[in-house]
């Protein structure tokens, strides 16, 4: 009985090593350590605590910043087009099941994080606004009394079509938030919506302000995605959600190699053609791989404070939903 207690005790404290050991390297923290006997540091694996990747390249965390802001403001003019050309327009679905799986009713405040053109936000709102339609259309059929008139004035006195509902798209890039005002203006959309200026990092809100919190494919371009996830935790209000849509890895390894090969040899040749700009999208495509898996991921979610953190992949892990809560 001893020695089963003592062997789960270790196997315990091997889990939560190794994910403190996880939290260094992401922070980079563990460059400094040595790998070997105390004194016996071995230099060449020495690595400055202000390096990071930029897809494949190694670069300083300033210097990232700098690249990744270059990127978005050198495809926002194309970045919905090349969207719907390199997932042949699947990104639509995963979107509409994120918000399938966010639920929202009227009242709910969101804020929808490296959102700059919309996308998210546009569908919260057609979605609150149809649930608040569905809300008033049930309480006047329960009404049976009621004549045309009084129905007629309930429908003309409607102050807010969204019950209550806000979002607020919040975006690091002036260009990528352009862009998605102008859409917005395009397709009607007004009332409920905000656009603002911010970092992921280091959000401009008060704590305890939300309800959702919303980033889709936008978190692997942060720097310090812990920070992020941190920030996250803090601007929502207790019992608040954390949805993430992002691209993770594939569980299927023909359909793997078949991924790789699209991503790799069609992606950046369509980002050339389309956009003009190979770079940018090669960026894309390695920043991808440099994204932790599906399970790493929810564990980094934990750490930042969520619980009952879970996780859908879709489409044979290309993408994935992670979602929790602050309790």
């Amino acid at each position: 009985m001893a020695t089963h207690r003592s062997c789960a005790l270790w196997s315990y404290c091997g889990r939560r090593w190794s994910r403190v050991m996880r939290c260094c390297r992401l922070s980079g923290l563990c460059s400094s350590w040595p790998s070997g006997p105390l004194g016996a540091r071995h230099l060449s694996q020495e690595k400055p605590a202000t390096e990071t990747h930029f897809g494949f390249e190694t670069v300083s965390e300033e210097e990232k910043r700098g690249k990744v802001y270059h990127v978005f403001e050198s495809v926002a003019k194309k970045y919905d087009v090349m969207n719907d050309m390199m997932s042949l327009g699947i990104h639509r679905i995963w979107k509409d099941l994120l918000l399938c799986k966010m639920r929202p009713f009227p009242g709910t405040q969101l804020l929808d994080v490296a959102g700059g053109t919309g996308d998210i936000a546009f569908r919260f709102l057609n979605y609150v606004q149809a649930q608040h339609k569905g809300k008033q259309k049930r309480q006047l059929r329960a009404q049976q009394n009621l004549s045309w008139e009084e129905i007629a004035k309930k429908y003309q006195n409607e102050e807010d079509p969204l019950g209550g509902s806000r979002v607020v798209v919040c975006d690091i890039n002036k260009e990528m938030l352009k862009i998605g005002k102008q859409k917005a203006r395009a397709q009607g959309y007004k009332a409920g919506l905000a656009w603002v200026l911010g970092d992921a990092e280091e959000l401009p809100f008060d704590d305890d302000k939300f309800d959702v919190y919303t980033i889709a494919f936008g978190i692997r371009n942060v720097t310090h995605i812990d920070q992020a996830l941190q920030e996250a935790h803090r601007v929502l209000k207790p019992g608040g959600r954390f949805l993430c849509l992002e691209f993770s890895q594939v569980n299927n390894p023909l359909i793997s190699r078949l991924y790789d090969l699209y991503s790799f040899q069609v992606i950046p040749v369509l980002g050339e053609v389309i956009a003009g700009d190979w770079k940018s999208y090669q960026y894309l495509v390695e920043s991808i791989r440099q994204f932790p898996s599906q399970e790493e991921f929810r564990e980094m979610i934990e750490d930042a404070g969520f619980e009952k953190v879970t996780y859908e992949s879709l489409t044979s892990g290309i993408v994935a939903i992670h979602s929790g809560f602050k309790l």
